[in-house]
């Protein structure tokens, strides 16, 4: 009988070579998933903590610093910042720099020490679901802690700390107004990254872009021949991701789209970049696919699209300050959620046109030194 095994051996032996020989194959096989999982492992947490939260505290008498330091104290709360007027709590909340806005009336010491009911008004950015739950559970409880504690110690009838939690934005607490905003930043990093990766390593593959560096056509002729028709791709993607969310999904955009439209133009060059960046290192398809994944998930875990950036580690909440999808989730949220402008977004703006320019002018230089080399 023929053994129905030949061979196996040479063949086994063949293709551990072949594994051996491919060492880029090995590592994203490998390496990539162990360090993806102690990334992550460290860095998200699901539990909402140190939520950023502003205060107008109008009141300053010693019940009000008391009710303060309860929310302090339950680890749920992070006082950033005390305003003196309701302008500036609206503001910071309207920005996106805080998420919780507290006002302790003038009057709150007074009604307690005259044994009647104050209360207390709490501002949460509906726009973040989890956060908004976790936010209202909390005070409502610290308010019926402290309720409790007067009422037992002063014999009263009646409640005297009235917290009145008020979601702004989204106060259906609707899935799609939170998650499909912060989408457009990953539908467009993934649909721009990809398209321009796969663009000039296909033609690598091919050899028709040797062909093109030995033409007079100039290297930044070369390049920004190549990235303008997928900015354009990706504008027509996100009218249409606005389209579906507006009307498909009934989002409210509250906002400019223009200015939207404005905000997400360096947003693009930072994903053209990132495109050419890869392409630049990988010789094939399937290099260009693994190296840009590496850029989707930080994108998706750390720049807050899922889980508060408030709840990482301080090293990991650092390097979330160098992920582009941070910045325009931040805007696109604050546009079509909250409508914030120009004077709520310029910084956010400011960062995306810095890390637009840096990206664009390395992404030039590895371009034309592959002119230069050719």
């Amino acid at each position: 009988m023929t053994n129905i095994f030949r061979g196996f051996g040479a063949v086994f032996y063949k293709e551990v070579l072949h594994v051996r020989r491919d060492a880029a194959t090995l590592f994203f096989s490998l390496v990539i998933p162990l360090l993806q999982m102690i990334v992550l492992g460290f860095a998200i947490d699901t539990n909402i903590r140190q939520v950023n939260t502003v205060v107008y505290n109008a009141d300053g008498r010693r019940e009000s610093r008391e009710l303060l330091d309860r929310l302090k104290n339950s680890d749920t709360f992070h006082i950033m910042r005390y305003v003196q007027d309701d302008n500036a709590l609206n503001d910071a909340i309207i920005s996106g720099r805080a998420r919780v806005g507290v006002k302790i009336p003038v009057d709150y010491s007074d009604r307690l020490l005259h044994h009647m009911s104050a209360q207390v008004l709490v501002l949460i950015d509906g726009s973040d679901s989890s956060v908004a739950g976790q936010a209202i559970n909390v005070t409502t409880a610290i308010g019926l802690d402290e309720s409790l504690r007067r009422v037992l110690q002063d014999r009263l009838a009646a409640f005297p700390v009235d917290m009145r939690p008020k979601i702004l934005f989204n106060p259906d607490s609707r899935s799609p107004n939170f998650f499909l905003p912060g989408l457009t930043a990953v539908l467009l990093l993934n649909v721009t990254t990809f398209l321009t990766a796969f663009s000039i390593v296909r033609e690598k593959e091919r050899g028709t872009l040797e062909q093109l560096f030995v033409t007079p056509v100039r290297p930044m002729g070369l390049l920004f021949g190549k990235l303008l028709p997928y900015l354009g791709i990706g504008f027509f993607e996100l009218s249409m991701i606005l389209a579906f969310m507006r009307f498909v999904f009934l989002v409210p955009i509250h906002g400019s789209v223009p200015l939207l439209a404005l905000f997400s133009l360096p947003y693009l060059f930072v994903s053209l970049s990132i495109g050419i960046l890869v392409s630049s290192k990988a010789n094939t398809q399937s290099e260009a696919m693994q190296l840009s994944f590496l850029t989707f998930l930080p994108s998706i875990f750390f720049s807050g699209y899922i889980f508060p950036r408030e709840t990482m580690p301080w090293i990991f909440y650092a390097l979330s300050n160098f992920i582009p999808a941070t910045y325009f989730i931040n805007i696109t949220r604050g546009i079509i959620l909250r409508g914030a402008g120009i004077r709520h977004l310029w910084f956010d703006a400011l960062a995306l046109f810095a890390m637009g320019a840096v990206l664009i002018i390395i992404a030039a230089r590895r371009f034309h030194n592959k002119v230069i080399m050719a």
